[in-house]
């Protein structure tokens, strides 16, 4: 999670000073202040931001987002990260057909007791016939 911290701090670095901002508290926090509908931030909090070591929450990535004109998914989470979410619900959408959201549409309003019963007997049966366990990352 560290990296993540790291990370977002050098892109919003990067997107204030693309705004044409100094990338200094001082300014961050007056110029977020006076957009956001939600608490204010202290000048001692966007320094953690800026110095990586805290991050926001999705409201204020929102909120830093729309002010420094880049998406949030971009600021928050990187870009690489949006691809691959793009392609993994691509190839989730391309690969079910009707029949198999209906199952998984009756999974999901199961009890959490019975949908663990469930999820356990497709992994087994997986796992017998073979498949690797799915990835979850």
């Amino acid at each position: 999670m560290q990296d993540a911290k790291k990370l977002f701090a050098e892109k919003l670095r990067q997107a204030m000073l693309a705004a044409g901002y100094p990338a200094r508290p001082s300014v961050l926090e007056r110029e977020f202040n006076t957009r956001h509908w939600g608490k204010p931030m202290s000048l001692h909090g966007v320094r953690r931001w800026l110095q990586g070591e805290t991050m926001p929450d999705y409201k204020k990535l929102e909120t830093l987002s729309k002010w420094l004109g880049v998406p949030v998914q971009q600021l928050g989470y990187g870009v690489e990260a949006s691809r691959v979410a793009e392609q993994r619900r691509a190839r989730w959408d391309s690969g079910i057909g009707y029949e198999d959201r209906d199952v998984i549409e009756a999974y999901l309003k199961l009890p959490v007791p019975q949908r663990r019963l469930v999820r356990e007997t497709i992994l087994t049966f997986a796992k017998v016939h073979g498949q690797p366990a799915p990835d979850r990352a």
